[in-house]
């Protein structure tokens, strides 16, 4: 019975991919002047269907060999690399927190910087595009002893995703309350972040 319930759903689908064939097949005849808009809203679809980066699809590191600094903050190139097989998008800023070796968030998580637009990005496949990450070592600098640690590593979710990477981080890191507040991101854009991206 398994057997002829299975062979029946390929009827089926075998009937479905004709029909869907044979449809296609008619909409392909249309006139000139109607074409373009035929191909338009496909094209359109296709881009929309693009799915948003996951945890999974991306590698994610800081690129410190790249970090400037000016007034009391440090800058480095949060880097979001596709290591799928599929392009995906990333939109907006990612949550970002930094972690000690217990595994336990020091410190704040990551505010927003909006001095840069949010704009979608699409990575394609070995694609990389960056957030700027703002580290104050001020607020750092300025933390009492017993407050005071030092990060293992920098815990990334992606915008819009509730899965994480992990990033080496080692820089000191506060608790105290009023100082916990030392990082800063700003919209993820595309490209490799360099050195001067600060503005």
């Amino acid at each position: 019975m398994f057997w002829s319930i299975r062979a029946a759903r390929r009827m089926v689908l075998a009937g479905a991919i004709i029909a869907g064939g044979a449809a296609l097949a008619m909409t392909l005849i249309v006139p000139a002047a109607t074409a373009p808009a035929a191909t338009s809203a496909p094209a359109r679809s296709v881009a929309a269907r693009i799915p948003l980066c996951t945890a999974a699809d991306l590698g994610v590191w800081v690129a410190l060999d790249q970090g400037g600094a000016a007034a009391g903050t440090l800058y480095y190139p949060l880097e979001f690399t596709d290591l799928s097989h599929q392009a995906c998008t990333l939109y907006g800023f990612p949550g970002l927190s930094a972690i000690g070796g217990n595994g336990q968030q020091l410190g704040s998580p990551a505010s927003w910087d909006h001095s840069v637009a949010a704009r979608t990005v699409r990575l394609a496949p070995g694609g990389t595009a960056y957030a700027l990450l703002e580290y104050s070592d001020v607020v750092t600098g300025n933390c009492p002893g017993t407050s005071k640690g030092t990060a293992a590593e920098l815990r990334v979710y992606p915008p819009g995703r509730t899965r994480a990477d992990y990033s080496f981080w080692d820089l000191a890191t506060c608790s105290a309350r009023g100082l916990s507040a030392f990082l800063r991101v700003r919209a993820i854009a595309p490209g490799i972040g360099v050195r001067g991206d600060q503005g």
